[in-house]
């Protein structure tokens, strides 16, 4: 049995896990997710009520929660919800930078919890409204935080990415191995052969 949960249902934490080898399972958490404060405390606290919540249907395992914001200033971007508020923030993005902020909280078997957060700037090429509408139009916006995927077609919007390119799509690979390795969770129980199961 895998030691590590995913408490995420998202597709792109899971395929960044199976692309270091971890070992792990997806039990998707049904918290609600605070919508207020500043992007570091924002991603922390959603991903600690989501790892806290699965950790409560499965003692004893370690779980691992994740949230990931967009900021331009202090303006905080979730998932848009609807194609005008993804074109309303695609709008606000083009042309500009922003920060991107993955919060990380892994609950270990002994209940103890243990977060991290990595913050990377994303500068965005210009768009004409055009262009926004013919992306929003595909769909791959709206559930995705600030309104685009990095790692799918908006690829081609982006001019510069400083810092970690997989927080960017929603999980700090790295960071994520430093807390795995600091809440004593092996992740590679499998031996570095996949995720249990493939």
């Amino acid at each position: 049995m895998a030691r590590l949960i995913l408490a995420s249902g998202s597709p792109r934490r899971a395929e960044l896990l199976r692309q270091i080898g971890a070992a792990f399972e997806v039990q998707v958490s049904e918290t609600e997710e605070q919508q207020t404060g500043t992007p570091r405390v924002l991603t922390c606290a959603n991903a600690r009520a989501k790892a806290e919540a699965v950790a409560r249907r499965f003692p004893g395992r370690a779980v691992l929660g994740a949230d990931t914001v967009v900021a331009l200033g202090d303006q905080v971007y979730g998932k848009p919800g609807t194609e005008a508020a993804a074109r309303a923030m695609l709008r606000a993005l083009a042309g500009r930078s922003h920060r991107v902020t993955t919060g990380l909280a892994i609950v270990n078997a002994r209940g103890e919890v243990f977060e991290a957060y990595a913050e990377t700037e994303v500068v965005f090429a210009p768009l004409t409204d055009a262009e926004i509408a013919a992306y929003v139009a595909t769909g791959e916006p709206l559930d995705k935080a600030g309104s685009y995927a990095i790692q799918g077609r908006a690829a081609a919007f982006i001019e510069a990415v400083h810092g970690s390119f997989s927080s960017v799509v929603g999980l700090p690979l790295a960071t994520f191995v430093a807390l795995a390795r600091k809440a004593g969770v092996d992740i590679y129980d499998d031996h570095g052969e996949g995720p249990a199961g493939s």
